[in-house]
């Protein structure tokens, strides 16, 4: 069985590791040209230097931008929807399943070949990011798309999604109307982690009088302080009138704020940490792998009925 799900797949296999291959040469080539503009660069300081990598990488940043999702999606959409889908539509699984392998150990087989194969596919692009990172001095904690490719989050994505496809093929029988299920719920449990991530530590109170943060925190929430320290959604309109002729502008709120400063008002900020790094990516990782097992236990349940 394990020969037969290669010989099955194959294609799949050698196309995620080209991909693979690409992105590591990409990462390699922007890593090299990079530190060569580093070392020609010295006289830039830290932030200027982050600016102009920012400009001359904006391509790779762009990819960073979509691989969280559309990573996870391509698994999903390619392995795991036609996984049963195919089968179904094609008739083939009154042949296959009448045979000397049972429809569960089939089964097993190929979601244990296909999802070792996707976990070491998530482990070899969390090891890429990982060493391409430190010399762009990105955020790792605060900026989420990043953070997603990191650690052990590309092997729950990917394991999830391919499970959510093998489930979706199986209830739905069809490979189509699968990809477009497997599509629609990646994006929602995209959306829904970033919003429960918020809620897996309690934030850090922070107040400043100029408005900045420390790098590579996550912002959960802001808000006012007044003058005696009492924690305000906004300061009383009052306070600071708007002056005439700026308008509502970016000029205008700067002014107001600085009027609100010197008053004795401070902001007030809720963040978490970067040491909150492996509290976040454990839980979003169990979550994941929690939700990909019980898909597994729905598709074998479905399967042999």
């Amino acid at each position: 069985m394990i020969w037969l799900t290669y010989r099955q797949h194959r294609g799949q296999l050698l196309v995620m590791a080209g991909l693979l291959a690409a992105l590591g040469v990409m990462f390699t080539v922007s890593w090299l040209e990079a530190s060569a503009f580093v070392a020609s660069h010295r006289g830039l300081g830290a932030g200027d230097l982050d600016a102009a990598l920012g400009e001359r990488y904006q391509a790779v940043y762009t990819l960073f931008g979509w691989l969280p999702i559309v990573a996870p999606a391509l698994i999903g959409v390619f392995w795991g929807a036609p996984l049963l889908g195919r089968e179904f539509e094609r008739g083939t699984h009154q042949l296959v399943w009448t045979q000397g392998v049972s429809p569960r150990r089939w089964l097993a087989i190929k979601l244990a070949v296909l999802g070792g194969a996707v976990a070491l596919g998530g482990l070899a692009m969390s090891a890429m990011v990982s060493a391409w990172r430190p010399l762009f001095r990105t955020d790792t904690f605060g900026n989420v798309g990043i953070f997603n490719m990191l650690g052990v989050e590309p092997v729950a994505w990917w394991v999830f999604a391919l499970m959510l496809g093998t489930a979706a093929g199986a209830v739905l029988r069809r490979t189509l109307p699968a990809m477009a299920v497997v599509v629609g719920v990646l994006v929602v449990m995209t959306f829904a982690l970033f919003s429960m991530s918020d809620h897996y530590a309690t934030p850090s109170r922070v107040v400043t009088a100029d408005g900045s943060l420390a790098q590579d925190v996550r912002l959960v929430s802001r808000a006012w302080a007044d003058p005696a320290g009492a924690e305000l959604t906004s300061p009383p309109p009052g306070v600071c009138p708007r002056e005439s002729g700026l308008g509502r502008g970016e000029r205008a709120q700067v002014a107001h704020e600085r009027c609100l400063i010197v008053k004795g008002y401070r902001y007030v900020f809720y963040v978490h940490r970067p040491e909150m790094f492996w509290r976040f990516q454990l839980t979003d990782a169990a979550i994941l792998l929690s939700g990909a097992g019980l898909l597994g236990w729905l598709t074998v349940r479905r399967v042999p009925r």
